[in-house]
């Protein structure tokens, strides 16, 4: 009965040291180079390990992209699931085991890339770089 007190004690003291510290990462003012937005961020929360990016298009992206694709919005958000890898923030893979894509980010860096990897050829590219990066430690 003594070791499950015990147990259970250090369970509880153990638990709200693991959840102290969160970490949020909000990049914003993103550039693209192949369409314009009037807003676009991409906001990281390490430590429920998911990527919401918020994104508005100009009128002219918008145009564009509705011609061949009705169900586009103008404003839209999305979430993906992330993981941290050797330093890098990286999105789940997008795809198939011999083609996929993942979102690519570094920590305190403005740039975004995208890594392709087609039958495990691997590519990076930039694909985006914000002008305002702000990071917040929650502490619960």
């Amino acid at each position: 009965m003594k070791k499950i007190k015990l147990v259970i004690a250090l369970f509880l003291i153990i638990t709200p040291l693991h959840n102290l510290n969160s970490e949020i990462i909000i990049m914003s003012k993103c550039d693209d180079r192949q369409d314009n937005f009037l807003k676009n961020e991409y906001i990281l929360n390490l430590n429920q390990l998911i990527m919401t990016r918020n994104y508005v298009y100009k009128e002219k992206t918008f145009q564009k992209y509705r011609l061949t694709d009705l169900s586009v919005k103008k404003s839209n958000s999305y979430v993906r699931n992330i993981y941290l890898e050797n330093g890098k923030i990286l999105t789940y893979k997008h795809g198939y085991p011999q083609f996929y894509t993942q979102i690519l980010f570094e920590k305190g860096k403005r740039e975004i890339y995208i890594k392709t990897v087609l039958n495990e050829e691997e590519g990076i590219v930039k694909i985006s770089t914000c002008k305002k990066i702000e990071t917040f430690k929650e502490e619960s």
